[in-house]
């Protein structure tokens, strides 16, 4: 027996669960702001920021987990290719995130604010972890021995003196919020659309990861911790019942069960009994073992002697 497919339709978005624009502009701006003015305070803290740098390379060695120089030492054979990864870590992160969340906004409204809550959610925790435990990068720490490739072979969106910088904290490397974005942008759209490509989407996380460790940004326990933030808020929200994916209806038998338009059947589960007032000829109390409604059914209802059906 061959089935109807029932893989899902790709829908019109649904206007009513968009919310009012300019009010979501406000809201992931403002916490767009709270979340660099946070960071900002979280500076300053250079001792503690180092010895915990000292810890969490101790700690990586001891679970044997692959020096953060291997990936740098592959970047480093061409300047070209250290060049585009300094690129990609200066200029995709945030405007990747927007760019996501604009066209889900658009196109997907209900996973729109799915993905914005669980983007608050991770950004928030990873807030909390920033001010709570500072940690300078490998670049800055000199038993990794790696080289800051955003000041040496540019571009780079850090100040020369980390101390000092008034644009951004750089002893906030715990958690990685480049490799948490690229996750959550990658998920969201595997989860939204319905092409067989959407699995590419995966390669942004990948790129992003080994671009933060090969530029001596970040840990590979930077991008362990988020994840693991990341599978909290996932947790804790789930994806709306209306925003899953729903297989297509059915459609209703003809005739011997064939899809119009097809040769594919019905399956016997799916076939519906026909009402009474659909199907006048049906006598209540009849035998339904023929009645192609019932399931198992092969034959046409059987029609009672005399009452003139079928002349």
């Amino acid at each position: 027996m061959t089935y109807a497919r029932t893989e899902p339709t790709d829908q019109e978005p649904d206007i009513r669960a968009r919310p009012p624009l300019v009010r979501e502009f406000l809201l992931v701006a403002g916490l767009f702001l709270a979340y660099k003015f946070g960071r900002r305070a979280a500076n300053g803290h250079v001792e503690e920021a180092f010895r915990n740098a000292g810890n969490v390379w101790d700690l990586e060695r001891a679970l044997r987990l692959p020096g953060e120089g291997a990936v740098q030492g592959v970047l480093l054979h061409s300047q070209t290719l250290i060049h585009a990864a300094n690129t990609y870590y200066a200029t995709v992160h945030f405007p990747a995130t927007v760019l996501f969340l604009a066209w889900l906004y658009w196109r997907r409204p209900l996973h729109y604010l799915w993905s914005r809550r669980i983007l608050a959610v991770l950004t928030g925790g990873a807030l909390v972890l920033h001010l709570l435990f500072p940690l300078a990068p490998p670049r800055m720490l000199p038993a990794a021995a790696l080289v800051d490739t955003g000041q040496v072979y540019g571009p780079t969106v850090y100040g020369a003196t980390p101390a000092t910088d008034t644009m951004a904290n750089q002893f906030a490397a715990m958690p990685s919020l480049h490799v948490g974005w690229a996750v959550m942008v990658a998920v969201g759209l595997i989860v939204a659309t319905r092409s067989r490509w959407r699995w590419l989407w995966l390669l942004h996380p990948a790129i992003t990861l080994l671009v933060v460790v090969g530029t001596a940004n970040h840990y590979w326990l930077d991008a362990i911790v988020v994840v693991a933030l990341l599978a909290v808020a996932f947790a804790a929200l789930r994806l709306p019942r209306a925003a899953r994916n729903v297989p297509a209806h059915l459609p209703w038998p003809v005739g011997d069960g064939a899809v119009p338009g097809g040769g594919a059947h019905v399956p016997a589960y799916a076939v519906r009994r026909a009402d009474a007032a659909v199907r006048p000829y049906a006598v209540p109390g009849a035998d339904t073992a023929m009645d192609p409604y019932v399931v198992g059914a092969s034959h046409p209802v059987r029609t009672p002697a005399g009452s003139g059906a079928g002349r």
